[in-house]
């Protein structure tokens, strides 16, 4: 196992950071892992997650440096940010954490630092968002002095066989020699194999379009339950029969939460909606599987009162 040549700085430590900063670490590459959270900085060297993304055993097995004292980020020299990024009340996109760790680590750029984020944004975010607050913290020039890519993540919370070392990574840049750099960094810790995006752009659309697309497919077949459930159809039997066809796509109906799957679209949408186009397929799925909690928990009041009724 050879040791990298860059310094990495891991900035957000929730259920992605701990991850992607133990998997550095092990190859003693990790510079440090950051985040404003006191009290996260302080249970992690305690060998707790309480993402459960880390286990104790993880932990115990090497000395992982974290911090939220930001000037310990000057230590690095590629800093991988792994901040949320959720919606507010009106859907519309929250980048103000992302802008807040921009600020930080932009304070702590030299000459010849690259920046990846992992979080997810709409198409175009991190070079005219974020590259501006880089650019403005650190007094340094993107493309000349300091260098950015993204690389989205792809974990997905409590599943223990999909991790970052297993799940094909998609890596960009903003220019061939960034791209590179980037690709064989990541290429140190995930075994499954790297996909290099053509461009960030490129590799920001694709990870909103991954969850908006299983958006879409859990919100077709809840759509069919709700069609089913008043014609006395048994939706899992319609499934069963459907899927004995080669091509048919295997979904069940259900609730859809999480982080990613219910926020995406909305991501895609509004930067859609900047350039004129107003998406109706993203929209529609969105308000079926928003609906779905109160169908399910109307269901569960029902059905006892269904099955009381005496036959004649």
């Amino acid at each position: 196992m050879r040791r990298l040549s860059r310094k990495v700085g891991v900035v957000g430590l929730g259920y992605v950071g701990p991850p992607v900063a133990l998997a550095f670490g092990k190859l003693g590459a990790l510079a440090v892992g950051f985040d404003i959270d006191v009290s996260r900085v302080e249970e992690l060297p305690l060998y707790f997650d309480r993402t459960l993304e880390a286990t104790e055993a993880e932990l115990r097995s090497l000395d992982m440096n974290v911090s939220a004292n930001a000037d310990d980020l000057r230590a690095a020299d590629f800093f991988i940010v792994t901040v949320p990024t959720p919606i507010d009340a009106a859907n519309q996109p929250d980048m103000s954490t992302v802008f807040a760790a921009s600020r930080t680590v932009g304070k702590a750029l030299k000459k010849g630092d690259i920046v990846v984020y992992e979080s997810t944004v709409y198409p175009g975010a991190t070079e005219e968002d974020c590259v501006p607050i880089l650019e403005r913290e650190s007094g340094l020039k993107c493309g000349v002095d300091i260098y950015v890519g993204y690389s989205p993540e792809r974990i997905n919370p409590g599943d223990l066989e999909h991790r970052l070392e297993s799940i094909n990574k998609v890596v960009s840049g903003q220019d061939a020699r960034t791209l590179e750099i980037v690709a064989d960094v990541y290429g140190e810790v995930v075994t499954a194999g790297i996909h290099k995006a053509p461009s960030i752009r490129v590799a920001e659309a694709a990870k909103v379009i991954e969850n908006t697309q299983r958006d879409l497919n859990i919100a077709l077949i809840n759509e069919l339950a709700l069609v089913f459930r008043p014609l006395d159809i048994d939706t899992s039997d319609v499934l069963a029969a459907a899927g004995t066809k080669w091509n048919f796509l295997k979904f069940t109906p259900g609730l859809v939460g999480g982080h990613c799957i219910g926020v995406d679209p909305y991501y895609l949408t509004h930067r859609a909606e900047r350039e004129g186009y107003h998406p109706q397929v993203f929209l529609a799925g969105r308000r079926v599987n928003d609906q779905m909690g109160a169908w399910v928990a109307r269901e569960c009041v029902n059905r006892p009162a269904r099955a009381s009724v005496p036959e004649r």
